[in-house]
């Protein structure tokens, strides 16, 4: 008895975590922003914008629309993403992701390349297509499929615009026609259209994406108008009584899905503030239920608003996979999240003896260029990132660290230098805007192995590093310098490990053995 009451237990705790009702946001935290959802059978795909990132446009899968797990990038190749010069405030915009027919489509915006394209593949976990490059000019187009036909929406001149497409080439079979400007709200954008009850939806972002934004709705009975808004747009936003004191401001740019059951749910893009209503994270992916009665518009988590503690009726949960806290390079690959600014060269990445080998190059973080570089995002406010390297064949004033990342004129650098002497140092250095000053620096008495450290809480980032067993404390910096309401630009902080050559004659290389990451 004591056996059956204990298996009875046993599944009971089991059933009770599958069907645990509520979740917490943001479901994608860090850097994940301009979300866009489809569903495939049981299945839910996600995509995120990544600017001057490669590969470009993480995507994502979940069985339930809170537990999610990126399986790959949409843009893989430098056939399918020039990112020559781009910035956090340029490459790839807002994407946006649709399953019709056995086939996924992702369409979005290079702004430092030839404007609209999309791509497209029967295995989303596989590669993707070549570029179809698209006439109808605005940024954040999205898709809409009916009765054989392809429509498209976009934003040129500040005013959504449709057209028929044919996807497959990219021609445009009908003029582009505006049908709706939106409430008022600068910056419409961002639009989706979706067909319920006979009606068409139309979704759309308004206020920019800082503290006004917030998400519009109008509807149809034709798809090409007119569209008609409702009477209580907007339908999401924490510009407004009710979300001014929450901790997630700048809620918007958002994209509608039903579930499995028939519930219909919204992810969205917002940011989780700091003292001063700062934030470094970037925008992050939320994700909110929505009450969609038939003829009637849809409601956002009852009053508009969505919180960190969501206590909602979920779908059935399914856990996923977690990332380790620390990575190894052992298995000569490095997984989706990992990413390079512009088009890297990859000759200058090598996984060598369980290390992952960055050649220096004279290509400095401070040059809106392709230096060697590969990044994670940060996730938490609060964590801890330590990894172990060795400098190797370097020369004077040769570098190779770890880099807190927001843009390349805002970045604090951790990092062993090659000194004149042929001694090496340990240098704590920071870039903001046209400051540029190395804050400490410690001379290392061996020549092995050192490990970087950093950690951070809401206020600070925590410096320094460990030799022969032995913790040195270097100094802090202050986040906000490299928040986005003083950086500028549309990512977040990335913690990216790099290395540097002073002169194009070195041959100086560092040998990674890990990177660790934990977060709370």
């Amino acid at each position: 008895m004591r056996n059956i009451g204990i298996l009875l237990c046993a599944l009971a705790c089991s059933l009770c975590e599958t069907f645990a009702q509520g979740y917490k946001n943001p479901v994608i935290p860090g850097f994940h922003p301009d979300p866009s959802v489809c569903k495939a059978g049981d299945d839910y795909y996600l995509v995120n914008s990544s600017f001057q990132y490669f590969p470009g446009v993480p995507l994502f899968h979940s069985k339930d629309l809170v537990n999610w797990e990126q399986i790959g990038n949409c843009l893989t190749r430098e056939s399918q993403l020039n990112l020559k010069g781009a910035n956090g405030g340029s490459g790839i915009f807002a994407p946006t992701i649709r399953y019709h027919e056995g086939v996924f489509y992702m369409i979005t915006t290079n702004v430092s390349g030839k404007g609209n394209f999309l791509v497209h593949t029967t295995d989303p976990k596989g590669e993707w297509s070549e570029p179809v490059w698209l006439e109808q000019g605005g940024i954040d187009p999205s898709l809409y499929f009916e009765n054989g036909k392809c429509y498209m929406v976009s934003n040129p001149d500040g005013y959504i615009n449709l057209c028929e497409i044919d996807p497959m080439t990219g021609k445009q079979l009908t003029p582009s026609k505006k049908i709706w400007n939106g409430t008022g709200g600068r910056y419409p954008e961002g639009p989706h259209i979706y067909k319920k009850d006979g009606w068409y939806y139309l979704l759309i972002s308004e206020g920019g994406t800082e503290v006004a934004h917030s998400i519009t709705i109008a509807r149809s009975r034709y798809i090409d108008g007119p569209y008609v808004g409702n009477p209580a747009n907007p339908i999401l936003t924490h510009a407004c009584q009710a979300g001014e004191t929450n901790p997630i401001q700048g809620t918007g740019h958002a994209d509608l899905v039903e579930g499995t059951d028939g519930s219909w749910w919204m992810v969205c893009l917002a940011y989780r503030i700091m003292p001063g209503f700062h934030h470094t994270l970037g925008r992050e992916t939320y994700l909110a239920p929505v009450r969609w009665d038939k003829d009637a518009w849809p409601v956002v988590n009852g009053n508009g608003t969505i919180q960190l503690d969501m206590n909602v009726p979920t779908l059935p949960l399914q856990t996923v996979k977690q990332k380790p806290e620390t990575i190894t390079f052992e298995n000569k690959q490095l997984s989706p999240e990992w990413m390079y600014l512009q088009n890297p060269d990859m000759q200058n990445y090598e996984f060598k003896n369980g290390n992952l080998r960055l050649k220096a190059t004279p290509v400095s973080l401070n040059e809106q260029k392709s230096p060697t570089f590969v990044a994670i995002r940060q996730e938490h406010f609060n964590m801890e990132a330590a990894t172990s390297l060795e400098l190797k064949d370097a020369q004077a004033n040769d570098e190779a660290g770890i880099s807190v990342y927001m843009e390349y004129h805002s970045h604090y650098d951790l990092f062993v230098r090659q000194n004149k002497d042929k001694s090496r140092s340990v240098v704590l250095r920071y870039k903001l805007g046209e400051l540029e000053h190395i804050e400490k620096e410690m001379p290392l008495n061996s020549k092995g192995n050192i490990e970087l450290n950093i950690k951070s809480d809401i206020n600070f980032y925590y410096f320094g590093y460990t030799e022969n067993g032995i913790y040195h404390e270097l100094g802090k910096m202050n986040t906000r310098y490299l928040s986005s309401e003083t950086a500028g630009g549309f990512t977040g902080v990335v913690l990216g490990l790099y290395s540097v050559s002073a002169s194009t004659q070195s041959k100086a290389y560092a040998d990674f053995r890990y990177m660790k990451y934990k977060g709370e």
